[in-house]
Formats: C-alpha cells, structure tokens, sequence
C-alpha cells in the first residue's frame, strides 16, 4: 500500500461520518474493500464515471476537512511525542536503580499505554 492510500484511508477514520451515504458506500467499497471502479459501477447501476467523480468528491472533501480541522497531524503528532516518551522510558528503565524513580517511571508508563491504542 502506498502512502497516500494509507492517509486517505486515515483521513476516512476521523471524518468520514462528514461524507454523505453515498460517498461513504463508494469510498469504502473502493479503499477498504478493494473493489475496482467497474466492479463499483457494475453493483450500484451507476456509471464508472460517476463512481470516479463520487469518489473524487469524497476524496476532496476529507483533505478540505483535514485541511480545516487538522486533527489527523495532530494525532499523528500526539503519537510520535508517544513513541520518543516510551524509548525515553525504556532507557530509564535500564539504566535507574532507584525503587521510587522505577515505580514513578512504570506509572507514568502505564498513562502512556492507556492513551496508545
């Protein structure tokens, strides 16, 4: 999977109950699916061109609303801040010999899971 197939599939997860019916049954036939466009057009009746241009439309208005919102490079930013507390943490944990700093540190590490899906 590419980059971008994997950031609109991404994008879909945080706004695509913005989309409408339509465009939420084509999208996901095609991205989450693996449906071809003509296998698309062939299960709704539609044309393969109206299965390209709802698509597109869906495509466009989840950059618009990622654009606006932001919230998918916040949370992308959320997790990689995680990521360098939890090598941070593993560090610690090698190198402290203090009970009470390891017993703060496996606290603090324990918050760090619950909030890493």
């Amino acid at each position: 999977m590419d980059d971008d197939f994997l950031f609109m599939t991404l994008l879909y997860d945080f706004y695509g109950a913005l989309l409408t019916d339509k465009q939420r049954e084509i999208f996901e036939m095609y991205y989450l699916n693996d449906y071809s466009l003509g296998e698309i057009s062939e299960l709704l009746d539609i044309s393969r061109q109206g299965v390209y241009d709802t698509l597109k439309r869906a495509e466009s208005s989840l950059e618009f609303f990622e654009e606006k919102l932001g919230l998918v490079k916040r949370h992308q930013e959320i997790m990689n801040k995680l990521d360098k507390i939890e090598k941070g943490i593993k560090i610690i944990r090698q190198r402290e010999r203090d009970p009470e700093i390891l017993k703060i540190i496996e606290e603090i590490a324990r918050e760090i899971e619950e909030l890493n899906p």
